[in-house]
């Protein structure tokens, strides 16, 4: 007689446990853009500005010869 009812109890379970998982992957997924993309763009534009320096300075050390 316990038994017939644990069938439900396992869906319950189960819906329970993969809702679960779905909105841990969305919030991580969420975070992760906001994380990565704002210290990604930091780090390529400071790489950009580096690299125009170093053309410059290139450049005319250059044309000084």
């Amino acid at each position: 007689m316990i038994y017939g009812s644990m069938s439900m109890m396992i869906f319950i379970l189960a819906s329970g446990y993969l809702f679960t998982v779905y909105l841990l992957l969305a919030l991580a997924k969420r975070t992760g853009t906001k994380t990565v993309g704002t210290s990604f763009s930091s780090s390529t534009q400071a790489k950009q500005k580096q690299e125009i320096s170093v053309r410059t300075k290139v450049t005319q050390a250059v044309n000084s010869q």
